[in-house]
């Protein structure tokens, strides 16, 4: 029988900086799949592309995230 492996990445806690539970679940989005595009986060998270982009530039102005290409990623 062949055993899976699971992945031993660990979610690291959310910034206390955080207030929103909007900011909250982007955040912890995209630390947990090491990044995501708007369009990405706007469908999987079911959130409007204008809140999606307001919570992006929170985070980022916070220096909680950065931009590469068109992937937003978590800074840890």
């Amino acid at each position: 029988m062949m055993q899976q492996q699971l992945s031993q990445k660990q979610i690291t806690p959310l910034p206390e900086t955080l207030s929103s539970s909007q900011a909250k679940l982007v955040y912890l989005y995209l630390d947990a799949t090491g990044g995501a595009s708007v369009d990405d986060l706007n469908q999987t998270l079911a959130m409007k592309k204008i809140d999606v982009l307001s919570v992006l530039n929170s985070l980022s102005s916070d220096d909680l995230i950065e931009k590469t290409d068109d992937q937003y990623v978590a800074v840890n």
